[in-house]
């Protein structure tokens, strides 16, 4: 018998979130109910739930899901894979114990007292195993871009020039420009959706992006960021030409916009190049 998001949450045990992440992912099909519109989910759907949310415990991605579901990949290629996975992260923490249980044992140590070649060997070859580490610290300046002091930055510079501009706009600002010339306009009240538009892209398109991105890649959550406030500065970048443009001051949109991405593409291919450098 077909079941509603409810009757799946207490059958599966899973949050309806979760399982309307799955339904957008295209992991689950469920059919439409001619009579109310809503979803009603087969036997066949709750199972692969179950199977879904389980291969994802195992720390498995989406996509590799998708694969296997689509018979694109075989099952026990991708758990034998994820196995290997594991028993890396698994010796890599062992290892990690290992070391700090050796330094325990030296009660009365201190950090200026503390020699790093009394717990390694060969500095160059523990480095090299290590090499996760200084990926992520080697592009530390883009987690500064992606903070949200930036983006906290940029909204409010948003907001201050729409409020330190809206009483010298006309009543119709552009928001289309085609040829140097305006050929969508708006209320000027639009000028205010360039902050909200940067409250909607942290709050609600972020944590979209962070799913995308998050799936067997260690700086998912950095990109996502990088990406959320660089898509802000291209909000306050837009809002400042559409005030210069009223004024005669610039006239091509276009310009602007490659300025923007040639720099912010720029800083992230220079992160890239980095960490392939470590």
């Amino acid at each position: 018998m077909d079941m509603t998001i409810k009757e799946v949450e207490e059958c599966t045990g899973l949050s309806r979130s979760n399982v309307r992440f799955y339904e957008k992912e295209g992991l689950i099909s469920p059919a439409r109910n001619e009579k109310n519109g809503y979803r009603d989910y087969s036997k066949s759907d709750i199972e692969n739930i179950k199977k879904i949310a389980y291969l994802r415990t195992l720390g498995i991605s989406v996509e590799d899901i998708r694969n296997i579901i689509e018979e694109k990949e075989d099952l026990h290629k991708v758990i034998r894979r994820q196995s290997e996975i594991l028993k890396t992260q698994i010796s890599d923490l062992n290892k990690a114990k290992t070391l700090c249980e050796r330094m325990l044992r030296s009660n009365a140590m201190s950090y200026e007292e503390f020699q790093v070649e009394e717990y390694v060997g060969q500095l160059q070859e523990y480095w090299d195993d290590n090499k996760p580490v200084f990926r992520l610290d080697s592009v530390s300046f883009l987690y500064i871009w992606g903070s949200f002091i930036i983006w906290g930055v940029i909204a409010v510079l948003c907001l201050l020039i729409g409020v330190w501009s809206y009483g010298n706009l006309p009543p119709q600002i552009p928001v289309q420009w085609n040829h140097g010339a305006a050929s969508s306009l708006v209320n000027k009240n639009f000028i205010f959706a360039y902050p909200a538009a940067c409250v909607i892209l942290r709050y609600f398109i972020r944590p979209i992006m962070y799913a995308k991105l998050q799936m067997e890649n260690v700086l998912g959550e950095m990109i996502t960021e990088y990406l959320t406030n660089y898509l802000c500065f291209v909000a306050l970048s837009v809002e400042i030409f559409s005030i210069l443009f009223l004024y005669g001051v610039v006239k091509n949109i276009v310009a602007v916009l490659l300025v923007d991405t040639v720099v912010l593409l720029g800083l992230l291919a220079v992160g890239i190049v980095k960490m392939d450098l470590r």
